[in-house]
């Protein structure tokens, strides 16, 4: 049997259509060696491949840099907190104060002037916001794997700058952090459309849901991580902070850089593996144009012993659709590949608005649950950090699970109106002051957007998606902090949450404009015509591929 016609029959096609493309594409031009025949089979490789240890490692790496990106993102929500018992009162509005003390602080309820939180939480995401479109189209031109380690480096320096951060002459330390945040959201922006669409291209059809929910998963765990390192970090400080009874909070000043400067432990950890990481096939065949190396990196991780290249064999020349501004305003102005890059910008946008909206304000969220107004410094933190441990374990991680066990069964477009749906439901229930230990149901808001476009535009599209998202992000922690104050102290909070319900409900009809991507390969689904998709010459001698059975060549 012939290697076409032993990939064909692994996906139930007749090999007589692969013979067909065959002849079709050498009549069509006699100089060429079918190679778009080639580059179908090879990728049917990947899409049919059995689960493996690689396969493992691509999702370890992505999720590690997941779970980085939410560590950071979300342990400023109880840093903001220690800060506030720190450095809250009115020698904030003193710009050359480098630290401050107990005893001239005025305020009794020890926290950020509102500004100053505002800013400090919003400072990643706005970094966030620019970092998907300029990593995702430097991808796109680069390739997946240059750019892998870059941003993943920029996490790291930017979560450890952050806890070596103070303040001077002339300069106030809550500057200092807000940049450092500001550089470190640019990574983790970065980091989205990497890590999505390695995983993506990367994966067999069959079980690629899972796959991309196992790496976005990591945020959960990332989260949940944050809230448990300040539980440990708090006990480990309870007798310090008990016994001065809010007198001394000298011992915070370590524990919230402690709490911070550990998001960087992950990603340095991770930077090795992301750095030797291959590159994905189908950039080297789609973009570099280079079929060999990309036939070589496929036989190599996926270790089938399947392809055997003639060493003589070399290609002058290789004709495919190339990325250019005008070449991705005439894909785009197509209205179906239009219409799913709205529908998955919106819906991105839509549940950051309420991801960041609660993730980032839980300590204010779960006053009214635990009571923890006016306690002592470490009861107020303990607190907020079980309450966090509840929001997590009680939506998040859930929603993760029913996305991991379902995503290959039911489709990417019916879980995601499950899960808008429901958070639309939670987030009604949760306008009751009783009620806000719920926490929505994640949504697999990106796994299109790693499976959709083709190659060349994949990752800038995904890119685009997640800076919609940050918007949304952004937007929410602004109207959050100048809204929930509205006629008394955080009386307008119920109301702020039955708003994002209102949002999240045209999450559900947005999901509408999407396409569903269960059981179809990426070339199926980039929408273009994969019949005739690249063409070549070669000289010298033909490119010949062989596959081998018990040392043979057939």
């Amino acid at each position: 049997m012939s290697y076409s016609q032993r990939v064909i029959s692994m996906d139930g096609t007749n090999a007589m259509d692969m013979q067909s493309l065959h002849s079709e594409d050498t009549r069509a031009d006699p100089g060429c060696s079918n190679l778009n025949a080639r580059r179908i089979r090879a990728f049917m490789e990947i899409d049919n491949a059995q689960y493996s240890r690689f396969h493992w490692k691509v999702a370890l790496i992505a999720g590690i840099g997941f779970f980085t990106d939410a560590y950071n993102l979300f342990a400023i929500g109880i840093a903001s907190v220690m800060l506030g018992y720190v450095y809250g009162g009115e020698v904030l509005i003193t710009p050359n104060s480098s630290s401050c003390h107990h005893n001239s602080i005025k305020d009794t309820n020890h926290e950020l002037a509102k500004n100053l939180d505002l800013s400090l939480k919003i400072a990643a995401p706005l970094g966030t916001f620019f970092g998907p479109v300029f990593f995702g189209w430097l991808a796109d031109m680069m390739g997946r794997k240059r750019m892998y380690g870059i941003e993943l480096m920029i996490i790291v320096i930017g979560s450890f700058g952050q806890a070596v951060s103070s303040g001077g002459q002339g300069i106030n330390i809550f500057a200092v952090l807000i940049v450092w945040r500001v550089i470190m959201g640019f990574g983790i922006g970065g980091d989205y459309p990497s890590s999505a669409v390695i995983a993506s291209e990367f994966a067999p059809r069959a079980f690629r849901g899972r796959l991309m929910t196992a790496v976005f998963a990591s945020q959960g765990f990332g989260q949940l991580c944050a809230t448990v390192v300040a539980i440990v970090v708090t006990a480990a400080y309870k007798d310090s902070l008990r016994q001065n009874n809010n007198t001394n909070f000298e011992p915070l000043t370590v524990m919230w850089r402690i709490l911070i400067g550990l998001g960087c432990v992950p990603g340095t950890i991770a930077l090795f593996f992301r750095l030797t990481i291959p590159e994905t096939p189908r950039f080297t065949m789609d973009i570099e144009r280079n079929i060999d190396q990309a036939i070589q990196d496929i036989d190599k991780f996926l270790k089938t012993g399947t392809f055997k290249i003639d060493p003589d064999a070399r290609i002058e020349r290789v004709n495919a659709p190339r990325a250019s501004f005008r070449d991705f305003k005439a894909y785009f102005s197509d209205r179906e590949n239009f219409r799913v890059l709205f529908g998955c910008s919106y819906c991105w946008f839509v549940l950051d608005v309420a991801f960041y909206g609660l993730g980032l304000n839980s300590p204010v969220l779960l006053g009214d649950l635990f009571s923890v107004e006016g306690k002592p410094a470490y009861d107020q933190l303990i607190n907020i950090a079980k309450g966090n441990i509840i929001l997590v374990c009680a939506g998040l991680l859930p929603g993760f699970a029913l996305c991991f066990l379902f995503i290959d069964r039911w489709g990417r477009k019916r879980l995601q109106y499950i899960g808008f749906a429901g958070s639309t439901v939670l987030f009604i229930i949760m306008g009751k002051p009783f009620s806000r230990s719920l926490k929505p149901f994640s949504s697999d808001r990106s796994q299109v957007l790693g499976e959709a476009f083709p190659t060349r535009y994949r990752s800038t599209a995904h890119g685009i998606a997640a800076s919609a998202g940050k918007l949304g992000a952004i937007l929410a922690q602004l109207a959050f902090t100048k809204l929930k104050d509205r006629g008394g102290k955080n009386k307008a909070i119920s109301h702020i949450l039955e708003v994002y319900a209102l949002f999240t409900l045209t999450g559900c009809a947005a999901t509408w404009l999407i396409q569903e991507t269960k059981d179809l390969s990426l070339e199926e689904l980039s929408n273009e015509d994969q019949d005739n998709f690249i063409k070549g010459r070669h000289s010298d001698h033909s490119l010949r591929y062989t596959y081998e059975s018990n040392g043979h060549a057939l």
